[in-house]
């Protein structure tokens, strides 16, 4: 059955020759961007018991996290958390399978904990954190499950995805600079920095100003001097890292909101600003490319949490982007691409509504002469759509 394929030629300025660009990066211990953690590791976590013990993936959504800031008294040299950050778990699984009961609270409380664990170094799951389980609760009956899984899922919602391609230096600037400050190799040198880093880029014209707010580990910094030289230090490391990502200028502002007179800084005993009272939820922070861009079309569905299955809303987000990144890899031609998938709420998910693929051309390249490759590019996808399932099970691919 032919797919509802279209590619078109646009006209509109692409993005690195616009006068001014806009792009943001919540890091992995912001407060919406554990929500979205949490949210996917729960949803994981349930796949795979479902798949050991049924054969086959479960309906389930665990979106609904939310991450409520606790209270810490901190100081330099140290701190405790008074208060512990409140995490609710809530949305729907599976919890009985014919006569079989998953024990899916127990379940979503490991993950969120190990996820915790392996996220934010200097949390203690155990006392800094109450985490709270009340998803909902469903039965299936196992012989139609089987029956409906070896067909291709029909989607659950009318809905879009989303993506584009290629980064703009702004873009892999912004989300290049918070996966560097949040390696292992980075945490090693910087014992001081937090997990907690938001980056804030923007462009006029081939100037970058790069705005970074990053949580600092009160007991690694004994004092204002100690915390003053590791912001100096930090900077520098952004700046030799910008000029290997963009030959622009760039300029690198660290935690802008500290007064040194008043010794009132970024200090914090976990690395997150969740024990400061910060909350978070999902679906408030990046799209599922790990960035905010406001200069490009977005989705603003919450996927972190959604069923990988047929839950369109997560399935064509993380396929979008994938199918433009090929397009941009493999067609010559084409300076900048904007993929749209659209469900409709019953149909195959290989069969969406509409595949809109919009180009902008380097001068001198027709539509006829890349329409046919990039068409094929976007059937070979859906047809192997599935694949993103898998993928996402195994960790291979993230949503925020």
């Amino acid at each position: 059955m032919p797919r509802n394929i279209f590619v078109e030629q646009v006209i509109r300025t692409p993005v690195e020759e616009q006068r001014v660009e806009l792009v943001e990066r919540k890091g992995i211990g912001h407060p919406d961007s554990l929500a979205d953690g949490i949210a996917d590791a729960v949803s994981r976590a349930l796949c795979r018991e479902y798949i050991e013990e049924f054969g086959c993936v479960m309906h389930h959504n665990t979106d609904q996290v939310e991450v409520v800031g606790g209270q810490a008294d901190v100081k330099f040299g140290g701190g405790e958390v008074i208060k512990p950050i409140y995490i609710l778990l809530s949305g729907r699984a599976t919890t009985i399978v014919d006569d079989r009961v998953v024990p899916v609270h127990k379940i979503a409380i490991k993950a969120a904990k190990e996820y915790l664990a392996g996220s934010i170094r200097n949390l203690d799951v155990e006392s800094d954190v109450i985490i709270d389980s009340r998803i909902g609760q469903g039965s299936v009956d196992l012989v139609d499950v089987f029956k409906r899984s070896q067909e291709v899922p029909l989607a659950n919602d009318t809905s879009f995805g989303v993506g584009f391609a290629p980064l703009s230096d702004v873009e892999r600037l912004c989300y290049q600079t918070e996966r560097y400050l949040n390696s292992e190799e980075f945490k090693k040198h910087f014992p001081e920095s937090g997990e907690d880093i938001k980056v804030m880029g923007l462009r006029e014209d081939d100037r970058i100003a790069l705005t970074i707010s990053m949580a600092m580990i009160a007991k690694h910094v004994p004092d204002m001097d100690h915390y003053i030289s590791v912001i100096q230090q930090v900077k520098e490391e952004v700046e030799k890292l910008a000029s290997r990502i963009t030959e622009r200028e760039v300029e690198v502002f660290l935690n802008t909101g500290d007064d040194y007179e008043r010794k009132a800084v970024y200090l914090t005993v976990t690395g997150t600003s969740s024990e400061m009272g910060d909350d978070g939820s999902v679906g408030r922070g990046n799209r599922v490319n790990g960035l905010i861009t406001p200069n490009r079309h977005m989705s603003m569905e919450a996927a972190a949490g959604k069923n990988p299955v047929n839950h369109v809303g997560k399935i064509y987000n993380l396929l979008a982007p994938r199918i433009a990144e090929q397009i941009t890899r493999e067609v010559a031609g084409v300076k900048e691409v904007y993929v749209r998938l659209l469900s409709q709420i019953g149909r195959p998910i290989d069969q969406p509504k509409a595949a809109s693929v919009q180009l902008i051309l380097e001068e001198g390249v027709s539509l006829s002469a890349v329409e046919g490759d990039i068409s094929g590019i976007v059937d070979e996808n859906l047809a192997n759509i599935t694949k993103i399932t898998d993928m996402f099970i195994k960790g291979e691919l993230t949503t925020f």
